[in-house]
C-alpha cells in the first residue's frame, strides 16, 4: 500500500509527456476561449433580438458591443431585418461548432501523442533497469499501470486539462457580465456556489482515497489474471482450476466491491448536484420573471439571459468535482507511473569498455549473495582457456546458475573479481558484454511467432540454410521438418504449441545463431531424452575449440565429455577435474554417478569411462 503522503500533479511528467505536441495544447485553449465567447454571444444576440429588436426596448447588450451595434445601423436596421439576427445566431452555432471541433482534434492528437511518448518512456525504461527489478515487481501490476494508469493519464490531458481553463474562463465572464447588468439577482445567481464548491472538494477528497484503493485491487486482479493464464498447464496438471476461479474470484468481488463505492460516491455527487444546479437556475429565473413584471429597467431579455448565463456559473462549478476527481486518479496515476520512470537505471561500474573477447576467463575469490549478508558463493576461484568446455554440477541451490549470472553481470559481484580476457567485467560495457555470450535457459522464453522467426531472431538476415543449420546443431531440423507447416509453424505464446524438449531445442538454436565466444546452457538440456541429449552433444563437439562452453546439467551423460568439470556444494567450489580425474577422487561427482549408474542413466567401466 503506497503512504497517504499528500499528492500533487506531476507538472515534470506532464511536460515531459507533452514535449512537442504544447503547440497543439496552445492553439486547443485558443480554440476553447473562442467557444466560450461565442457561447456567451449567443444568448446575448437572442436577448437583443427579443428586447431591442421586437419589444422595441432601449438596447440590452453590454457597453462593449454598444459601438458594434450602432456601426450596423442600430436596432431599427436589425428591426427592419430580423432575418439578420437569425442567419447571425445560425452563424454563431456553426462558428462555435467549429471551434469545438478544432479544439476535440488538436486536443485529441496531443493526449494521444503524449500517451504514445509516455508508453514509449516506460518500455525503455524497463528494458534498461536492471534485471533485479523485474524479479521483485509483478508482472500484471506492471502491464496494468502501462494500460491503464497511461490511460488515466491520457484522459486527463485530453479532457480535465483544457477544461480547467474552460472552467475558470466561463466562470469569470459570466460573472462580469451578470454584475453589469444587475448586481443584486447576480449575487442570488451565484448564492449556490460555494455549497457546490465545498461539495466538490470534499468528494474530491474522498474519491481519491477510493480511486487509490481501487487501483491497487486492480492491479491485484492484473497479477492474478496474469499469474493464471503464464502457468494454466501447471495449474491443469495439478487440477487446480477451482481453486484458481476461487482465487480469481476473491480478487474480483474485491475490485468489483471497491468500484462499486466509488460509482455510488460518483452516483451522490452528480445526482446531488444536478439538483443545485437545477435549483439555482430556477431560482434565477423565478426572481428574473419577478424583476421583469414588477420593474421597468429588468427585462425578458434579461430573464433569458440570467437563465442562460446562471447554468454556465453553476455547471462549471459543478463540473469542478468531476476535474478534481479525475485530476486525483491522474496524480495517483502519475504517482504509479513515476515509482517505473524513477527506478534506477542499470549503470556502468567501470570504464564502458569494448575489448576484443574470446572467451578466456577468471573468476578470483569471487563472492555473492543476492540479500546482504547471505552468500549463494563463497571463494569461488577458476580460470577457463578460451575454447573449453566447462560442465558444471551441484544440488539444488548450490550456486550454479548464479554463477553464470554473474559471468553476464546481471548482477554484481558482493566480493572478487571476474575477469575476462584479463578485463575486469565490471570495465567492460554491459551490452558488448552480453552481444558476446549465449544462453540457454531451463526454461526458455519463445516468442507468439513462427518457428523460424524464433530461431533467427537473434540475427534477422540469417538465410533459411543458416537456421537449418543451427536446428540440425539442435537436434530439431528433422521434427520441424515433420510439422505441417515446417519451419512455418506457429509456436503460440510462450511456445505452449511445442513439448518441453522442443521448446529447449529451438531455444538452443536460437541461441547458437549467434555465434558468440562464449555459450552457456544452464540445464537446458533437461527435457530432452538421452538420445536427443547425446545428439546435441555430438553437435557441440563439433564446434568445440570456437566458443567457450559452460554446461549446467544433472547428468553425468552430459557433463563427461567436458574439459573440466566444476562441483559445487552450498556455494563453494569443492571439486574440479575431468570426468576420469573426478571419479578416483571418490567424491561428490563419483556418488553421483555411482546413483545414475545405478537407475540406468549411465553406464561406466571398471575404469570408469563412459560406455
Amino acid at each position: 500500500m503506497r503512504s497517504s503522503k499528500k499528492r500533487r500533479l506531476n507538472w515534470k511528467l506532464i511536460r515531459r509527456i507533452t514535449y512537442g505536441y504544447k503547440r497543439y495544447l496552445f492553439f486547443a485553449i485558443v480554440a476553447v476561449l473562442c467557444s466560450i465567447f461565442l457561447s456567451y454571444a449567443i444568448p446575448m444576440v437572442t436577448s437583443f433580438a427579443i428586447d431591442s429588436v421586437l419589444a422595441g426596448q432601449d438596447v440590452s447588450l453590454p457597453g462593449i458591443f454598444r459601438p458594434f451595434m450602432d456601426h450596423l445601423g442600430g436596432p431599427e436596421s436589425a428591426r427592419d431585418n430580423l432575418t439578420a439576427c437569425a442567419m447571425l445566431l445560425l452563424f454563431l452555432t456553426l462558428l462555435d461548432g467549429l471551434c469545438s471541433h478544432v479544439r476535440s482534434r488538436l486536443v485529441n492528437f496531443a493526449s494521444e501523442g503524449s500517451a504514445m511518448t509516455l508508453r514509449n518512456a516506460l518500455y525503455e525504461h524497463l528494458q534498461n533497469v536492471p534485471y533485479d527489478y523485474h524479479k521483485h515487481t509483478s508482472v500484471g501490476d506492471l502491464v496494468q499501470r502501462c494500460s491503464s494508469d497511461v490511460e488515466i493519464v491520457r484522459r486527463f490531458v485530453s479532457m480535465q486539462f483544457i477544461e480547467i481553463v474552460r472552467t475558470i474562463t466561463r466562470v469569470v465572464i459570466a460573472a462580469v457580465i451578470l454584475f453589469s447588468i444587475h448586481v443584486p439577482l447576480t449575487f442570488l445567481s451565484m448564492s449556490t456556489l460555494p455549497i457546490l464548491f465545498l461539495i466538490s472538494f470534499f468528494y474530491f477528497k474522498k474519491v481519491r482515497a477510493e480511486f487509490v484503493i481501487a487501483d491497487d485491487a486492480e492491479g491485484e486482479l492484473s497479477a492474478t489474471l496474469q499469474e493464471n493464464l503464464t502457468g494454466v498447464r501447471v495449474v491443469r496438471a495439478f487440477g487446480q482450476q477451482k481453486s484458481e476461479m476461487d482465487k480469481f474470484t476473491e480478487k474480483n468481488k474485491a475490485y468489483r466491491h471497491l468500484t462499486y463505492r466509488v460509482l455510488k460516491l460518483l452516483a451522490y455527487y452528480w445526482g446531488g448536484t444536478d439538483a443545485l444546479c437545477y435549483l439555482q437556475i430556477a431560482l434565477s429565473t423565478a426572481a428574473g420573471v419577478y424583476l421583469a413584471a414588477t420593474t421597468t429597467t429588468f427585462t425578458l431579455g434579461n430573464v433569458l439571459l440570467f437563465s442562460s448565463y446562471t447554468g454556465m456559473l453553476t455547471w462549471p462549478v459543478r463540473q469542478l468535482g468531476r476535474i478534481l476527481a479525475d485530476m486525483g486518479r491522474a496524480t495517483v496515476a502519475m504517482e504509479r507511473l513515476d515509482e517505473i520512470l524513477s527506478a534506477p537505471l542499470e549503470q556502468e561500474p567501470g570504464k564502458a569498455l569494448k575489448p576484443e573477447i574470446r572467451g578466456n576467463i577468471q573468476f578470483s575469490h569471487v563472492n555473492f549473495g543476492y540479500d546482504y549478508p547471505d552468500e549463494v558463493l563463497k571463494d569461488i576461484s577458476f580460470e577457463v582457456r578460451s575454447g573449453q568446455t566447462i560442465g558444471i554440477l551441484g544440488a539444488t541451490g548450490s550456486g550454479k546458475s548464479s554463477l553464470v549470472q554473474l559471468l553476464q553481470r546481471l548482477y554484481p559481484v558482493t566480493g572478487g573479481h571476474i575477469y575476462l580476457d584479463g578485463v575486469d567485467i565490471n570495465d567492460i560495457e554491459h551490452e558488448h558484454l552480453r552481444s558476446h555470450i549465449g544462453i540457454v535457459l531451463q526454461e526458455p522464453f519463445l516468442y507468439s511467432r513462427s518457428i523460424l522467426d524464433n530461431i533467427r531472431i537473434t540475427d534477422p538476415s540469417a538465410s533459411a540454410e543458416e537456421v537449418y543449420s543451427a536446428a540440425k546443431a539442435a537436434a530439431v531440423h528433422d521434427v520441424i521438418q515433420h510439422f505441417d507447416k515446417g519451419y512455418d509453424t506457429l509456436v503460440g505464446e510462450r511456445g505452449v504449441t511445442l513439448s518441453g524438449g522442443q521448446q529447449q531445442r529451438v531455444a538452443i538454436a536460437r541461441t547458437l545463431m549467434r555465434k558468440t565466444p562464449i555459450l552457456i546452457f544452464d540445464d537446458s538440456m533437461s527435457a530432452v531424452d538421452t538420445e536427443t541429449d547425446q545428439a546435441i552433444r555430438k553437435a557441440l563437439r563439433g564446434i568445440r575449440g570456437q566458443s567457450t562452453t559452460f554446461i549446467i546439467s544433472h547428468r553425468i551423460t552430459t557433463l563427461m565429455e567436458s574439459d573440466r568439470i566444476l562441483v559445487l556444494d552450498q556455494g563453494r567450489l569443492v571439486e574440479e577435474g575431468t570426468h576420469a580425474e573426478l571419479l578416483s577422487k571418490h567424491g561428490i561427482y563419483s556418488r553421483i554417478a555411482e546413483i545414475q549408474e545405478a537407475t540406468g542413466q549411465v553406464r561406466l567401466d571398471e575404469k570408469g569411462a563412459s560406455l
